[in-house]
């Protein structure tokens, strides 16, 4: 271990903090500077144990949040689509993932903005947009978040897609969060252990980072509540499309090349 990844592992799990304590998406780019830092697969291994840390902080905080409607709705799919990932991790190109879900999520971005243009002069009378909440929608998103989350840990933006759909707000849209990946990040541990993605050797990093995940998202709830929800809206919209170019594009492996 260099210094400089050691830094990087240090900043990576600060910005999980933050996003799991209720700063959108932050967490999101932890993953591509953990790319950076280690070997793809093992970075995965590494990240898990740091999310959940965090995770536990986040709903500690946020439990009484919680909108568990939306979550049995797609938790079930979510498992289907950990198990499916469990079984592709070893035999799919992680490129090929990694493009194909970008792809997913920038076309969704942009059919959600679509959606929002076309349905403006079409508004309920409570102010709020018709969302989908049928079967087709709540099993892609769970599908495609379990196998997100169980190849790369990048589940971040699927979730906020699904959560937001649902009209939740900001603290509910939290505490949700915070319950859902805890949940999905457990369920993962064994599988990753069996795959051999963690490690005694991850573990020791992941137990050096952790802290600094623990420590962020006691922080991020200082600023959480002087966001107000059209900012934090925003905020989640703009880093699910800085996610979703560097899972189509791969933005850290040409960092590496240069670097």
């Amino acid at each position: 271990m260099e210094t400089w990844q050691w830094i990087i592992g240090w900043l990576g799990a600060l910005l999980v903090g933050l996003g799991k304590g209720g700063l959108p998406g932050l967490g999101n780019l932890t993953i591509a500077l953990y790319a950076l830092a280690f070997p793809a697969r093992e970075s995965v291994g590494i990240l898990l144990p740091v999310l959940i840390c965090a995770d536990l902080v986040a709903v500690t905080m946020y439990r009484r949040h919680v909108h568990w409607p939306s979550l049995v709705k797609v938790i079930p799919w979510a498992l289907a689509g950990i198990l499916a990932g469990y079984f592709a991790l070893g035999k799919i190109d992680n490129d090929g993932v990694r493009r194909l879900i970008g792809v997913i999520l920038l076309s969704m971005t942009g059919l959600h903005f679509y959606r929002m243009h076309r349905l403006t002069r079409t508004r309920l009378e409570n102010g709020e947009d018709r969302i989908p909440h049928g079967i087709w929608f709540v099993s892609s998103m769970g599908i495609i978040g379990g196998f997100a989350t169980m190849t790369a840990n990048g589940a971040g933006p699927v979730g906020a897609l699904y959560l937001l759909a649902m009209g939740l707000p900001k603290m509910a849209f939290i505490g949700s969060s915070a319950w859902f990946f805890l949940i999905m990040n457990l369920v993962k541990v064994p599988l990753q252990v069996d795959l051999e993605i963690i490690t005694k050797d991850s573990i020791q990093l992941s137990l050096a980072f952790a802290p600094v995940a623990a420590m962020g998202a006691v922080f991020a709830r200082i600023f959480v509540k002087y966001i107000n929800q059209k900012l934090f809206s925003t905020l989640v919209w703009f880093f699910i499309v800085v996610v979703g170019v560097e899972l189509l594009f791969n933005v850290s492996a040409m960092f590496r090349t240069l670097f």
